[in-house]
């Protein structure tokens, strides 16, 4: 079954259940893939590596949302509780990504294999991690990572 298929049935599930975390997060995923084929040059046709696109889009702004709505204390604490059930549900269509001690060890490799010495040469590590493991680790994850190790 298609991950458009899945939400599709997820959708008609929560409406029925009344499950309002659900439907928040199956629509605000359905609108951005909206947009996303309204864009000039766009197919039409969406598949399911563009909605985990899509999907892992819209969690990453929500975890971008949640940490300004932490910061705020109480006064925000029911949307940041509301941003991460969201994130928690969709997540399930999102690839796993590597812990941090795995991360480290591709880091601590690439950094070796560039010949990098200091904190210019982040970019350029970055850069040759992203490219082979883009689906595999989170780039803010590595990016914290590599700038620990050159800092050194």
């Amino acid at each position: 079954m298609s991950i458009e298929q899945e939400l599709n049935d997820e959708l008609k599930d929560a409406m029925r259940n009344k499950d309002q975390a659900r439907l928040a997060a199956i629509r605000g995923v359905k609108s951005d893939m909206g947009k996303r084929l309204s864009e000039p040059g766009a197919t039409g046709d969406a598949d399911d590596s563009m909605w985990v696109e899509v999907i892992a889009g819209f969690v990453k702004r929500n975890q971008k949302a949640k940490a300004e709505y932490d910061g705020l204390g109480e006064r925000g604490a029911e949307f940041s509780a509301k941003l991460a059930a969201e994130s928690e549900y969709l997540s399930r269509w999102l690839p796993t990504k590597l812990d941090e001690a795995a991360t480290r060890l591709i880091v601590d490799q690439v950094i070796v294999a560039a010949g990098a010495v200091g904190p210019g040469d982040a970019g350029k590590v970055m850069g040759l991690i992203m490219a082979d493991h883009k689906d595999d680790v989170d780039g803010s994850l590595v990016n914290r990572l590599v700038r620990a190790a050159l800092a050194e």
